[in-house]
């Protein structure tokens, strides 16, 4: 009786697991960052001016468990894969994401994250197909310096800014809003 029990209990913790590990039915691959970023299809949802222009910047203060993507860079990419999927041209979205705080852990090149975590950067991957597509990523050199972390332990790519403050500010008169999610 007790076996049963525990192998119930097994069962049922491995099911809850992978369950809140899947993604919904009505998510799916979006058309420019395919592996990550999942988008649900909208059916009636107001109707993007054509020829629009998204200029839009994300913060991003939380670091990631060493085992998981940071949330925001996944935001960044369900950006750019619902607009697209909702008939935006790629050209006309302009993304860049500011990081500072411990999140700057998250932008670092394999030799220095592994170095940091014992663990290769499970952000690594995402972060080269956000820039391939053309999004801007921005560290705050104050954070890193605090951090001890120079601009050659970034990911190339991957640029280092005086401050996030400065980075927002320059961003912002360019014509970026700031994506409160």
């Amino acid at each position: 009786m007790r076996y049963k029990i525990s192998a119930s209990l097994s069962a049922l913790a491995l099911l809850s697991l992978s369950s809140a590990n899947a993604q919904p039915a009505n998510f799916h691959k979006g058309p420019i960052i395919e592996e990550y970023g999942p988008i649900a299809t909208i059916e009636g949802h107001d109707p993007i001016p054509p020829g629009n222009i998204f200029k839009v910047s994300f913060d991003v203060t939380d670091r990631s468990k060493a085992d998981e993507l940071n949330r925001k860079f996944i935001s960044a990419a369900r950006f750019l894969n619902m607009h697209s999927e909702a008939g935006v041209a790629a050209k006309n979205m302009n993304l860049a994401i500011v990081v500072h705080g411990s999140a700057v852990q998250d932008v670092t090149n394999a030799e220095h994250y592994g170095a940091v975590n014992d663990k290769p950067n499970s952000n690594a991957l995402l972060i080269a197909e956000l820039l391939k597509h053309g999004v801007q990523i921005y560290v705050c050199g104050q954070s890193a310096a605090h951090q001890e972390i120079t601009a050659q332990d970034l990911i190339p790519g991957v640029r280092m800014s005086l401050s996030a403050m400065t980075a927002h500010a320059l961003l912002q008169q360019g014509g970026y809003t700031l994506n409160p999610f």
